[in-house]
């Protein structure tokens, strides 16, 4: 296998996909925080005092999503064409799931994984005060669509 992130010596550089088709492309990604009972039923209730949890993670998760080329080196810059973040809270957390997609010549899995990372960060911020020992964790790509490489699914 061949890192293409590394050129002949060693050195780290942006990949060129000036020859690559453009196609759809889309990515799902997952991750989860876990917290007490009391914590997660103040998230499904919307009584926590910053205010509404999840729409604001939901929003922190598109927001990073479009600023991945920023947060990620050597990641392209993409014209996403649609960002989706699901939140599902239940008695013990939330699961985030986000939906990133495109039409470039290289994937958004990266874009997905960042929304879903953000949304957490997002909800442990927000929650914080009522449980600090909260955990984030099995964050990871669901699926791929498009480009090169064809479809992925775990």
């Amino acid at each position: 296998m061949t890192l293409t992130h590394l050129d002949e010596s060693g050195a780290a550089h942006m990949v060129d996909v000036a020859g690559k088709a453009v196609t759809a492309r889309e990515a799902v990604a997952t991750g989860r925080i876990t917290m007490s009972p009391e914590a997660a039923a103040a998230v499904r209730a919307g009584s926590v005092k910053k205010g509404d949890v999840l729409a604001t993670a939901r929003i922190a998760g598109i927001m990073a999503a479009k600023k991945t080329a920023e947060l990620i080196p050597l990641c392209h810059p993409l014209p996403l064409t649609r960002v989706a973040v699901d939140l599902a809270p239940d008695e013990t957390g939330v699961t985030a799931t986000a939906t990133a997609a495109t039409e470039g010549k290289t994937g958004v899995e990266m874009e997905a994984l960042t929304a879903v990372s953000a949304a957490l960060l997002t909800l442990y911020d927000m929650a914080k005060a009522l449980d600090k020992s909260m955990t984030i964790g099995d964050i990871r790509l669901l699926s791929k669509k498009g480009g090169k490489s064809g479809d992925w699914t775990a």
